[in-house]
């Protein structure tokens, strides 16, 4: 029987799931995952995923205290959010998962390691060893030289929003494990300035800029792994089998797994040797030239580290309104049981109509079963409808 076009991919290159949902790297087994904040906002709001959600709330109130301010708990349990869905994940795959610093640090380096050093500490507080994560950071001068220091201390780094050779060889020197170019946001910003409406596989501009990417590395042989990422159709992938690994979306896994045809290696290390390529050196004054110099990449890192910003900000609000409803819960139960424990004079579960010292009309609206007597799920029941009317 013929091969589709994924399991020829996964012979040739190292197949990553681009996902939050766990359901999702459950169902195509990839090695790998790896994760973004918009896709951890997505996969939070799903109904699977409350209880990750919900336990981290949780663990993040006790550990911050009682009397801690929400905004201080959200802030802990932001933290630990991507953690808590990384470790998940790394029960199902066999690899290793992204987890990416707070985009609204790209520019600093200090605060960017040290965001690195506590996702790790959190994933080996938990019994994850470093080797299993890649901390993600956006590659600005500042995040590539924030890697190079990690990188040294054993913790090891994808660079993403990638869209300039300048960005992909001061990765290289710096040593950094992994980089992530971005196909699809490259082909999004020509097909903008350009007026096209697409472009064939073989002219994709992503597609060219990550080949371009590939055969410097194979050529002058450095180690960093290339991740070909963010692709918007099947033809971007199968133009680059051979790369080190691609990162695909669900959508897109599905469509290979469902497509038979043959699928010809298109990167190949032996050949990139062969290619007449300049060697570079990167030092900040002729990053930052090269980076002005090229409008799609200043543009594209500049949009992506505003996007991703924005899902944080969209998570923080999600983690608030989420522990508003779970201590709001709590209250409502609490005051439930304090309450029956002043009716239920016999203690037998129940409050009877006699035992009731309020009005008829207020036993009858919590007796909601209409068995004559109020249960202590009745009385939260009312009682919580009664703080959603008055909007606490």
């Amino acid at each position: 029987m013929a091969k589709n076009l994924l399991e020829q991919l996964r012979e040739m290159t190292i197949v990553v799931a681009d996902t939050g949902d766990i359901d999702a790297i459950e169902k195509f087994t990839p090695r790998d995952a790896t994760t973004n904040p918009s896709l951890i906002t997505a996969a939070a709001q799903m109904p699977q995923y409350q209880e990750i959600v919900d336990q981290t709330l949780k663990q993040a109130r006790q550990d911050a205290g009682t009397n801690a301010p929400a905004a201080d708990v959200v802030s802990l349990a932001f933290d630990r959010l991507a953690v808590s869905f990384g470790r998940r994940i790394l029960n199902i795959i066999p690899g290793r998962v992204s987890t990416e610093v707070d985009a609204r640090l790209s520019y600093d380096t200090e605060a960017t390691i040290a965001k690195a050093h506590d996702l790790i500490s959190q994933y080996e507080a938990a019994g994850v060893s470093r080797q299993q994560v890649l901390i993600k950071i956006a590659s600005t001068w500042e995040g590539i030289r924030a890697a190079e220091v990690l990188e040294k201390e054993g913790i090891h780094c994808n660079l993403t929003l990638l869209f300039g050779i300048h960005q992909a060889v001061a990765c290289a020197e710096a040593g950094v494990t992994l980089i992530s170019p971005f196909v699809g946001r490259i082909l999004d910003w020509y097909k903008k300035e350009t007026g096209r409406d697409s472009y064939p596989p073989t002219e994709d501009p992503g597609v060219l800029s990550v080949t371009k990417i590939y055969n410097y590395y194979k050529k002058f042989g450095y180690k960093t792994e290339i991740m070909g990422a963010s692709f918007r159709n099947i033809g971007e992938i199968t133009e680059l089998a051979g790369c080190d690994l691609l990162t695909i979306s669900p959508s897109l896994l599905a469509q290979l797994k469902s497509t038979k045809e043959d699928l010809p290696r298109k990167l190949d290390a032996q050949k990139a040797a062969t290619v007449e390529i300049e060697k570079m050196s990167m030092d900040k004054e002729t990053f930052e030239r090269m980076h002005a110099a090229d409008p799609m990449a200043s543009q594209k890192l500049e949009e992506g580290i505003n996007g991703f910003s924005k899902a944080l900000v969209a998570l923080e609000k999600l983690l608030e309104e989420r522990l508003a409803r779970i201590e709001g819960e709590a209250t409502v139960n609490h005051a439930a049981k304090n309450i029956f424990r002043v009716y239920d004079l016999d203690g037998d579960g129940f409050i009877t109509r006699e035992e009731w010292a309020g009005t008829d009309a207020v036993f009858d609206a919590l007796d909601m079963n209409n068995d004559g007597k109020i249960s202590p799920e009745e009385i939260a029941a009312g009682l919580g409808a009664a703080f959603h009317l008055a909007g606490v």
